[in-house]
């Protein structure tokens, strides 16, 4: 019997051009850079949320997204939790569906028949609520890439072994 290839996507989120809130862009950029040839693994950035990123999501088994979280711990600490253990925002208001968390995206796609993973890890790097335009970041936001990346990599080793069964 065949074995099955697991689909598994990486996606660094932010903006590149304000300051730290482009980490996960770089965290993905350094994840490509090191991931053997042969893992059958995507890496993708984005400037999306809500139903947009949940679009990007129809097809995967597993995904790990990489972004910047404005956290009441040290700047450049890297917190790795599922989807499912962060608070859904969008359970306040919203002033569109565009703007929808993720957790919700994901049930609406799902309730629509779209395909979608179940296992959504997120590697989250805090940063200052700063929005400075600058494609460079702050030194514990920088020092944090190489630990976030390697964390990242770790994942991903774990779950493509996980999905293959």
């Amino acid at each position: 019997m065949e074995s099955k290839k697991s689909r598994v996507l990486v996606i660094g989120l932010g903006n590149p051009i304000l300051g730290d809130d482009g980490v996960g862009w770089q965290v993905a950029e350094e994840v490509k850079k090191q991931l053997p040839s042969d893992l059958p693994v995507q890496v993708n950035c984005l400037s999306v949320g809500g139903i947009s990123l949940m679009e990007h999501l129809i097809g995967y088994d597993c995904v790990i997204l990489i972004d910047a979280f404005a956290l009441e711990e040290p700047i450049g600490s890297i917190l790795i939790l599922k989807l499912g253990d962060l608070p859904n925002y969008s359970a306040f208001h919203t002033p569109s569906a565009h703007n929808t968390s993720l957790k919700t995206a994901i049930e609406l796609g799902k309730s629509m028949g779209a395909q979608l993973p179940d296992d959504v890890t997120v590697v989250g790097i805090a940063t200052k609520r700063a929005c400075d335009f600058s494609r460079i970041l702050s030194p514990p936001v920088a020092e944090s890439v190489p630990q976030a990346a390697k964390f990242v990599l770790d994942l991903l080793g774990e779950k493509i072994q996980t999905h293959k069964k």
